[in-house]
């Protein structure tokens, strides 16, 4: 069984870090995930899952990006998993994985700037 982030609403719910500080579970959520994100093979399958047509990629088509072992990719791919960043099925042969929008749109929107109308705003 895979911890993925708990999602709060919509994508682009979460409140950016200049509004409102975090809590102790929430930042122990998210610096699982920005952990997994640190590596740069990580990255770098992630980068490649997302960019696939359709949104998901064949096993056997993310290990010859890479120069490392088989089972590094899977240690990899289990680490993005475990983070909640991607998901996983199994056809046949073959493990297929797509990113989790909700899981990256909650990164992005944490890490997001209020907008130029919400500083008018709050000058005003």
């Amino acid at each position: 069984m895979s911890k993925q982030l708990p999602v709060v609403g919509a994508p682009g719910c979460c409140t950016p870090l200049v509004r409102q500080p975090l809590d102790e579970d929430a930042a122990a959520d998210l610096a699982r995930a920005f952990k997994a994100l640190s590596d740069p093979v990580r990255l770098r399958l992630l980068s490649l899952i997302a960019s696939y047509a359709g949104g998901e990629a064949c096993v056997c088509d993310l290990t010859d990006a890479f120069d490392v072992a088989q089972s590094t990719i899977s240690h990899h791919l289990r680490v993005l998993r475990e983070a909640g960043l991607v998901d996983c099925q199994r056809r046949g042969t073959w493990v297929y994985y797509w990113v989790m929008p909700a899981a990256l749109a909650q990164l992005s929107s944490l890490l997001g700037s209020p907008s130029q109308d919400d500083e008018v705003v709050a000058a005003t």
